[in-house]
């Protein structure tokens, strides 16, 4: 029993008093009485904190680093009770490929980390075996890769798949949303996915249908080419009739700052064309990826180990140096040129420590170098390990995009060194800062953002909202004290003010400790 709160129940409805009673896995009931009819075999008593449905994080990057940390305590101590993962077209299966899943490891390191698993699966349901087995506190869902599907039949060869091949890609699609993905994920900025057509894409996109189920993109750009990023991927729900998820909503570089509301504009008007769309966001003014984003497409295309040998000739690097100050190549998201290398930093380097915190540009001045040599020597030395944070965001739009009604919340978290604050404080920034400090948002419309929103978008039942007969998935916080001092300089901070947190009616964190309870379930479709 949870007595004694003001429950926030998802839905964006006025808080009210109450308690709340967990039997099993799910909310037994809520009751608004000073004395409720039930009581608890275990009650704990809020003093007036905000009872509300666990967060939902719509856009995580755990998919390998829960074999090494089961609990997950970055996120589960912010209230996270449920991740996606599968994320910008890198799901971990299915995995056929012969010797795919050394090369699959190595190209995603900087993004999924450099853990050590036993990759034993090939199939999504072998993958979900293993996360079992293994044990987990949040509960988590998956979606199917685009990246993924290309990698088996193609590899990273950039060109176009033949009719068959483009079949085959359809067919572990389809095999994949029959054994329980969540949808369908694509990040049009990285290889290989990048060196797919529209119509590609689309292709994959459309074996969504039958099933209902939401495609989710990193779109083609977020900045220079944004407008027809947009037209790209909500052309594709529309003739499909499909679902769609914008990943990590925002306008980068400083060309595209202060239009935030031409960019929201495009989605309310794909609502009104009867497209299905929502989006979610971070909040804070920094990206994080892997460094090796920062290369042109060409570099990727045959493969991690030969991208390794190539970055040390000299040829490459200065074709490569052109390519990001001149902008030679139509419609990549050019990062580097973007944001400029003093805007690069390194959050990660697992072979090179030293170096995490500091700029491109600041490791270029100390080495007397050039910025792409340091950003390839980076690369060799951590074989492709490397993950990097790039200020690329204004506040302003931040702000705009946040307070908007079809913005969800994600952390996009990369675990590893110095990581992006987003990793330990997203959600506790926003119910701090932006809630209490700043009144951006209502407490309600918050929470909705974290919990019943997600759970829609995502088309998970039984998840995001608190009533009877719902998964008990809770959390409980001081909205006077919760807050994130994590920050750029600073990032492994854990949150305050977040006391309890439940998974299916079991604490995994309690008197705001990490409990070592692994409650967590796979959720499938």
């Amino acid at each position: 029993m949870i007595k004694n709160g003001r429950i926030v129940d998802g839905t964006g409805s006025a808080w009210f008093r109450g308690s709340i009673g967990i039997v099993g896995g799910e909310i037994s009931e809520i009751s608004r009485k000073p004395d409720p009819d039930f009581t608890g075999d275990v009650e704990i008593n809020t003093e007036e904190s905000i009872i509300a449905p666990g967060f939902i994080d719509t856009h995580s990057h755990s998919d390998l680093q829960l074999f090494q940390d089961p609990t997950l305590a970055p996120k589960i101590k912010q209230g996270i009770t449920t991740e996606i993962l599968g994320q910008d077209g890198f799901s971990m299966a299915p995995m056929y490929r012969e010797g795919g899943a050394e090369e699959w490891k190595t190209q995603l390191s900087a993004l999924a980390g450099d853990v050590a698993v036993d990759w034993s699966w090939g199939s999504i349901p072998d993958y979900f075996s293993a996360v079992r087995d293994n044990g987990i506190a949040p509960n988590v869902g998956m979606l199917v890769g685009h990246g993924t599907a290309r990698f088996n039949v193609l590899g990273m060869d950039d060109r176009t798949p033949s009719e068959s091949e483009l079949e085959e890609m359809q067919d572990l699609v389809t095999e994949a949303l029959e054994d329980g993905a969540l949808g369908f994920s694509t990040g049009l900025i990285y290889t290989p996915a990048t060196y797919a057509s529209t119509e590609e894409v689309a292709a994959l996109a459309k074996c969504l249908a039958p099933y209902g189920r939401p495609f989710i993109a990193h779109i083609r750009s977020e900045g220079r080419w944004i407008w027809e990023a947009l037209d790209e991927f909500i052309d594709i729900g529309a003739e499909y009739d499909i679902p769609l998820h914008l990943s990590h909503f925002k306008l980068a570089g400083t060309q595209q700052h202060g239009r935030t509301t031409d960019a929201v504009k495009q989605l309310e008007t794909a609502r009104k064309r009867g497209v299905d769309i929502v989006a979610e966001q971070y909040p804070y003014d920094s990206g994080s990826t892997m460094l090796s984003a920062v290369l042109p497409p060409w570099v990727h295309s045959q493969g991690p180990n030969e991208l390794i040998a190539q970055l040390g000739e000299a040829e490459i690097r200065e074709r490569m140096r052109r390519d990001i100050e001149e902008w030679r190549i139509e419609g990549w998201e050019n990062f580097a040129g973007l944001a400029g290398w003093d805007n690069v930093h390194v959050t990660s380097a697992p072979e090179t420590p030293e170096q995490e915190g500091l700029s491109i540009a600041e490791i270029a001045t100390q080495e007397e170098q050039p910025a792409i040599d340091v950003a390839c020597d980076l690369l060799i030395e951590n074989e492709l390990s490397v993950s990097m944070r790039v200020k690329i965001l204004a506040e302003n739009d931040v702000r705009e995009i946040l307070s908007h009604e079809l913005v969800a919340i994600g952390t996009d978290g990369l675990f590893g060194g110095e990581p992006h604050p987003r990793v330990y404080g997203s959600y506790p920034r926003i119910l701090g800062h932006y809630v209490r400090d700043e009144n951006l948002l209502t407490l309600e419309e918050a929470i909705r953002k974290m919990t019943a929103l997600p759970a829609r978008a995502m088309g998970i039942d039984g998840k995001g909202v608190l009533k009877p007969g719902m998964d008990a998935d809770v959390v409980v916080f001081d909205p006077e004290v919760v807050s994130s001092s994590a920050s750029y300089e600073n990032p492994r901070q854990y949150p305050q003010g977040i006391s309890h947190v439940f998974v299916n009616g079991e604490a995994v964190v309690a008197e705001s400790d990490v409990t070592k309870n692994k409650p967590g379930e796979v959720i499938v479709s």
